[in-house]
Parts: structure tokens; sequence; C-alpha cells
């Protein structure tokens, strides 16, 4: 595998990694793991939309806050287990330095996410919910415990996508009313988005995952960059075609999925130019397309 990382790192025109510097400003929504729950939020209402259905303000919460729970308990995992000397990333370094703020801050997001979702939500919301948690519990067993080290195990770039697209859908899913025949085809588009960031972004950040002893596709299979970079531009066509053929309310979603594939092309191919910190940034603003569509219905 060294020699393959050694090719990997000089075909792509990339230096190996220094260590983490200071923070730009722009780092701050990834640092504080906010990208995530945001592009969850906002992709749970485009589906919503599709199937002429409201998520509704709990639901909204419930995703975010619990979005945010895994992503923010993986990270400070992550960060607890590395030694100082090997942290390669801002978002890891934080999470080490701030452990115990972090801790608190999540305790307290945990108690009034588990509050809202008893408070507000149905007993099948809550009961799909829970069941959703369970793959996401072992996900996080796997990934930084049990297999951490497992060349064979699942692909986390495959695991984290389809987890999002199980919270996104979940709650629409449940809604009195939901079309859903519709959202077949919206939801596994952007399933398939976040595959193809996390696909890039695993390639952007080889010698991150490197040093923390972490497994990535990157890692595994050399031309998963390509992989990630074709999917992209493929998913941009596919939605542009698909949205020529159906109805009105999918159109919009397909759409947003359109914009988002175009945007994670356009960023690769200008990674090297903006560096990968920036690349990865955005990379998930890329996913949030939904919000221009969401402000127009806001400002009718």
């Amino acid at each position: 595998m060294a020699t393959e990382g050694n090719e990997f790192v000089a075909a792509s025109g990339r230096a190996e990694t220094a260590g983490p510097g200071r923070i730009r400003w722009w780092q701050w929504p990834t640092i504080l793991s906010l990208d995530a729950p945001v592009v969850a939020v906002l992709w749970q209402w485009m589906i919503a939309h599709a199937a002429r259905v409201e998520p509704g303000g709990p639901q909204a919460w419930v995703l975010g806050a619990s979005v945010w729970l895994a992503y923010a308990a993986d990270r400070w995992i992550e960060a607890w287990r590395l030694h100082p000397d090997r942290i390669q990333t801002v978002r890891h370094r934080f999470y080490q330095g701030a452990r115990w703020p972090v801790a608190a801050i999540w305790a307290a997001v945990f108690c009034a996410d588990l509050f809202e979702a008893f408070a507000r939500l149905s007993n099948p919301e809550l009961l799909a919910g829970s069941l959703l948690l369970v793959p996401v519990l072992l996900y996080l067993l796997s990934h930084q415990f049990v297999h951490r080290h497992r060349r064979w195990r699942a692909p986390k770039e495959l695991c984290v996508a389809a987890l999002l697209g199980g919270g996104v859908a979940v709650f629409v899913l449940g809604r009195p009313g939901a079309d859903r025949s519709s959202l077949a085809l919206p939801l596994g588009l952007f399933v398939l988005l976040c595959f193809a960031n996390c696909v890039l972004i695993s390639g952007w950040e080889y010698e991150v995952d490197r040093s923390h002893g972490q497994t990535s596709l990157a890692l595994k299979f050399r031309h998963a960059a390509t992989l990630g970079r074709t999917l992209s531009w493929i998913l941009a066509a596919l939605s542009c075609l698909a949205a020529l053929a159906i109805p009105d309310t999918g159109r919009t979603a397909l759409g947003c999925a359109a914009v988002a594939a175009g945007l994670l092309g356009i960023v690769d191919l200008a990674e090297k130019r903006l560096g990968w910190q920036l690349a990865r940034v955005l990379a998930d603003v890329a996913l949030m397309t939904p919000a221009i569509p969401l402000a127009a219905a806001w400002m009718r």
C-alpha cells in the first residue's frame, strides 16, 4: 500500500500533508460539524416537497440534531484516539483541544434531541427513528473500534451516504399523504451525491486518512478519485435528463441534484488550485442547493 500511496500522491501533484495550520473563517462550519446537518435538513425539505408533504419543524430539528450528534461523536472519538503529533486536520485538532466543552455541548444537544423527539414526534416516527439509530451506532462501533484497521470492512463513504439518505427519508415516508412513488428518484440521487462527495474527499484527504490510521476508498483503490469525479458528471447529466420526464413537483429536486453534482465536478477540477481544505468545505456547500428553492418559497 505504501507504494500505491506514493504513486497516488505523485500522480495528483499533491505534497505530503504537513499537519493542521491556523483556522480560517470558512473552516468553522466543518470544524463545528454543522455542514452535514444543514445538508440533511435541506434535503429533507426537498424530498418532502417532491412527495407533496411538509416535513415539519420537529422532524427537521430531530434530524439535524441527530446528524450533528453522530458526526460530533465520530470526530470526538477520532481525536481522542489520535496522538497530537499525528493529527492532520484543524477539525480533529479542535475536537482534541476542546474535548470536554464539546462533550458537555454534545450531552446538552442529546437531551434536547430526546425531549423534542418524545414530545413532538408520533409513535411511528419514533419507531422509525429508533430503527435508524441502530445502524448509526453499529457504524460508529465498527468504524472507530471493531473494524477500524480491516481492509475488507464496508467503505465508510458508502455507509455515510446510506445513513444520510435514511435520515432524510425516515420522517418523510411516515407523513400522512406522502407520495412515496415520487421519492425514489430524488432520494436515490441524493444518496449518490453524498457518495460522490465522500469519495472525492477521501481522495483529497488521502494523506490525512493514512496518518490517522483510517481506511478509505482512496486508500483501498487507486482509481477511487476517478470514480468520484466521473460519478459527479454522470449524476449531473442523469438529473438533467430525468427532470424532463417527471412532474413539476419532482423537477425542482432533480434540478437541485443536477446543480449540486455539477458543482462537485467543478470543485474537483479546481481542487489543486484551491487546496484540499477549501475544496472539502466547498464540496459540502455544493450539496446545499435546496437552499435556493427553500429561500424562494419563504419569500413568496
